[in-house]
């Protein structure tokens, strides 16, 4: 099983000729309400990219529409919604502005995701299990989930996104050591590789520098696809498709969703890399964090049409 342990958002999307810069307004002629959230996009991803491997989603919601709304959303997608809490808080929003090209820039309101607690998760690890986490809840909570995990035998996706300004040295080594894999674009890459050692210009050299604290580093490049770290060295790369895009916004998540399943169904990870970078590529045809997540036909059509 896939368990998911991280942010429910809804999003509101506007399309703008220009990112706006501080201090810059920007006009748009509407926006749409479109469901997300890190830990919800890669629930999606992952059921998607499953084709019927379950997949259950814990979470917090408001008791608004909202969070009414973005919960029938996930069980749409045959995804276990029994861990979504909904309480006082209200639901968690997420404000993007996307240009011409496909680039976005988003500022996320935390709302209730930032009342989510270990606690809320009731599901018992075991052999099999894959627990996926991102940074949109509370850090503590889940480091105590991540380590709950492994000591049932389950084996920890963590996405280092947002890379947060607060985490230090310390919870730096403590993610890397709860974690069996850890996904980071090259920000994310170079601003953890420099908590815990020398600045690096190179996010590949960073990513093999976080790889010798025992996890397994996947780096995420955009266009330019994906390298896998493992003990200080880089042992695989994966390109992106050549696909139209429309928007990359969610095309993360659903390269960690796809990565997921991969790991859940015993694939190496240097073949999920392939795929998930396949995925992700999908994602991005379509507006929306969720919209353009392929199936698993529509992964494996692609995948035979490029092999």
């Amino acid at each position: 099983m896939i368990v998911v342990f991280g942010s429910i958002n809804v999003d509101l999307v506007c399309r703008v000729p220009a990112i706006a810069r501080p201090g810059e307004t920007v006009l748009a002629r509407g926006y749409e309400t479109l469901h997300g959230g890190k830990g919800a996009n890669q629930a999606v991803a992952a059921a998607r990219a499953g084709g019927g491997l379950p997949v259950s989603m814990c979470g917090r919601v408001g008791d608004d529409g909202f969070g009414h709304a973005a919960r029938a959303n996930l069980a749409r997608e045959g995804i276990d919604v029994t861990g979504v809490v909904a309480g006082p808080d209200p639901t968690g929003c997420a404000f993007i502005a996307v240009d011409p090209g496909g680039e976005n820039a988003i500022t996320v309101a935390s709302g209730a995701n930032a009342s989510l607690r270990a606690s809320d998760l009731t599901h018992v690890f075991g052999m099999g299990d894959v627990l996926v986490l991102q940074m949109e809840v509370p850090f503590g909570e889940a480091l105590v989930v991540a380590r709950r995990a492994r000591a049932g035998g389950a084996r920890v996706l963590w996405n280092l996104a947002p890379a947060l300004p607060e985490l230090d040295r310390a919870a730096c080594l403590s993610l890397l050591a709860a974690s069996d894999v850890l996904v980071v674009n090259e920000h994310e890459a170079r601003a953890a590789a420099a908590l815990i050692g020398p600045e690096n210009k190179s996010a590949e050299n960073a990513a093999t520098a976080l790889s010798a604290a025992g996890a397994d580093v996947v780096l995420t490049r955009g266009a330019r696809g994906a390298v896998l770290a493992r003990a200080r060295a880089i042992e695989a790369e994966a390109g992106a498709a050549a696909v139209h895009v429309v928007d990359t916004t969610g095309a993360g998540d659903t390269f960690v969703g796809a990565l997921a399943i991969c790991m859940a169904e015993g694939r190496d990870l240097a073949d999920g890399l392939a795929r998930s970078c396949l995925a992700a590529s999908l994602a991005c045809r379509a507006a929306g964090a969720q919209a353009g997540m392929p199936s698993r036909i529509e992964l494996d059509r692609a995948q035979s049409g490029s092999s």
